[in-house]
């Protein structure tokens, strides 16, 4: 089956403790997913797997930007998500390849306005492997996106986060419905 990787919002306005909106990132440190997304990558491209990072940004006049979202909204009174800053800098551990496709969204779903549905096409993807942050957010709309356009889901646990466990695991149990919650071994066995 044509599996690609999918790897969301690690960039440092996010996940990076000095990141202007960065709920999730003592979550994600106690949890390592960088770590675990730089071996999911590995694997990814060992296999000739597509590997897709992912990153949430607006231009500097953030026109873009859902004026009427609680959680946009105030992105650029932080100058958060910034996409002219360091804000949405992939993380400096992130492991990001010359030959990996980078998708800006501008919304919390990677599908929504973006070339991420024209990469999957071209490369023929069946199944999608999704790691990132946040758990609650980011991974559910991926995951839900994709499971609506008939992908085979699989969500990379040990790469994801939220603000906390508790809000991770809830995730994970609701994502359990619509896709395969899967470890580093599981998808080493793939």
């Amino acid at each position: 089956m044509r599996t690609a990787l999918l790897t969301l919002d690690y960039i440092n306005d996010i996940i990076h403790p000095q990141g202007r909106i960065a709920r999730c990132a003592g979550h994600a440190a106690e949890r390592d997913v960088i770590a675990a997304a730089n071996r999911a990558s590995a694997l990814a491209r060992a296999r000739g797997w597509p590997v897709i990072h992912v990153k949430v940004g607006f231009s500097p006049s953030y026109v873009e930007m859902p004026q009427g979202s609680p959680m946009f909204s105030r992105a650029g009174e932080f100058q958060a998500l910034n996409l002219d800053g360091e804000g949405t800098a992939f993380h400096a551990d992130l492991d990001v390849q010359p030959g990996d496709a980078i998708v800006v969204k501008h919304r919390i779903s990677p599908f929504y306005a973006t070339s991420l549905e024209a990469v999957l096409r071209a490369q023929r993807i069946e199944r999608l492997v999704i790691a990132g942050v946040s758990s609650t957010w980011a991974v559910q709309a991926a995951a839900r996106d994709a499971h609506d356009r008939d992908y085979k889901v699989l969500v990379l646990e040990p790469a994801c986060a939220a603000a906390s466990e508790e809000e991770h695991q809830l995730s994970m149990r609701q994502l359990a419905t619509i896709a395969d919650i899967i470890t580093l071994d599981q998808l080493a066995a793939l």
